[in-house]
């Protein structure tokens, strides 16, 4: 009973508008209140969250990818895309979902990607007759891959929450999300395929192609220079942020040289106030963790598991379906924090790998960006093309199932998530 008094509370809250970081803040001081007569420990508990190195990737990625939006390197990026692949039926589809994939590995933003690539490849695929249901769902459903390729803020916030190794969940990111983006351009080439009002441009030639290579390259460069530092050893993913912002800084100001004095200062404060939003819901994430924890709540929920007798794999299927729900009504940065302490000690108990669950709710994050009433993507892209929600909705559709059929395969074999950090060191 304590337990839905609580979460009640928490999601009436949240329904108010308030936001993230004050509705848990709230909640738990009252609960803190009425258990221990006092919000003091509160104070140790935030500092103790906020004492982790881990917290600079969170600025130092931010950063980097405001530097290479501003430099304006998505066009490039689709450009190669287009260039490259742009000419076979379905190209075009297959072009959006490329420069999604590579955008999202720089700025780690869901709406950022939808937003970026949108703006390009919207008009460009209905120029050459995709309909614009497609079109729309396309770019909604390729921008969410931004939770799950690294370097991801979401990614981030649940090593932050679980304990996880950051840099083996930004490894165990990595084949899963192409596998994605291969269903995602699979999908468009069939479904063109199959329609003879796809269209397609005319073969560039290879001048063209080596050309749009040439001008993409070093935008192309950055997440292997970021990622492949991890892999391979060199830096740890603290250091492969700093890395990542010091390339992005080279970029900008040597390669395209198109990064002003007054651009840096924005970069400057739009990180600023992007990484203080987070550290902000850390801190009322921290306190409702330490509520929840000091009621025994998770105890609770282990002990509940263990006598209704679940399998590691039946528990992960009941969390996948509550966290599906949840994601059509809450943020995912509320569906991490509010779910991962409760979860923890269960998941512990039960011995199931922290890493290969959070890529599954990586995933379970995106269909989140996709899924009404509350799909971030959905909106964004409507707001770029001025196009009926409900047709955004019908186009992004396909992709849930896409996503779902995903998540499934990744359920059935888990070592699409594994394999890469483990046979880099990190260990199980």
């Amino acid at each position: 009973m304590t337990a839905v008094l609580i979460f009640g509370a928490l999601i009436l809250l949240l329904l108010t508008g308030m936001p993230i970081f004050a509705a848990l803040g709230l909640t738990a001081a009252g609960v803190l209140l009425l258990f221990e007569g006092s919000v003091n420990p509160a104070a140790e508990t935030v500092f103790a969250h906020f004492n982790k190195p881990i917290l600079m990737t969170i600025p130092l990625f931010v950063f980097m990818a405001q530097i290479m939006i501003r430099a304006k390197v998505i066009d490039d990026l689709y450009n190669m895309a287009h260039t490259l692949v742009g000419h076979v039926r379905g190209g075009l589809g297959a072009a959006t979902v490329m420069s999604c994939t590579i955008f999202a590995a720089i700025s780690g933003s869901s709406v950022a990607t939808a937003l970026s690539i949108g703006s390009s490849a919207v008009p460009q695929m209905k120029r050459f007759g995709y309909p614009e249901r497609d079109a729309l769902g396309l770019v909604a459903a390729g921008g969410t891959l931004g939770i799950l390729i690294p370097p991801s803020g979401p990614m981030i916030l649940y090593a932050i929450v679980s304990d996880a190794s950051i840099g083996a969940l930004f490894l165990a990111g990595v084949v899963p999300g192409v596998l994605l983006a291969i269903i995602f351009a699979g999908y468009c080439i069939v479904r063109s395929s199959r329609n003879p009002e796809f269209e397609s441009p005319e073969w560039a030639g290879w001048s063209q192609v080596f050309r749009a290579i040439q001008k993409s390259f070093w935008a192309v460069m950055a997440p292997p220079v970021v990622m492949g530092g991890i892999y391979l050893g060199i830096f740890t993913a603290g250091e492969a942020a700093a890395i990542g912002c010091l390339y992005a800084l080279f970029v900008a100001l040597v390669i395209y040289r198109n990064l002003s004095a007054r651009d840096l200062w924005e970069c400057t404060y739009q990180t600023m106030r992007t990484s203080m939003m987070v550290f902000m819901i850390i801190a009322g994430a921290a306190m409702f963790g330490h509520a929840i924890t000091i009621i025994r709540l998770p105890n609770g929920i282990a002990e509940a598991v263990a006598a209704m007798g679940l399998s590691p794999l039946g528990f992960i299927l009941l969390v996948m379906a509550m966290i599906f729900v949840m994601g059509m009504f809450f943020e995912s940065i509320a569906i991490i924090l509010i779910t991962t302490p409760i979860l923890l000690p269960t998941m512990i108990a039960l011995d199931i790998d922290l890493i290969w669950y959070g890529v599954l709710l990586m995933i379970n994050l995106e269909l989140a960006m996709i899924t009404p009433p509350v799909g971030m993507n959905l909106f964004v892209i409507k707001g770029i093309t001025d196009a009926p929600l409900m047709e955004v909705v019908r186009g992004a559709f396909p992709y849930v199932l896409l996503m779902i059929g995903g998540l499934v395969l990744l359920l059935l074999v888990p070592g699409f998530a594994t394999w890469l950090p483990y046979t880099a060191g990190y260990g199980q």
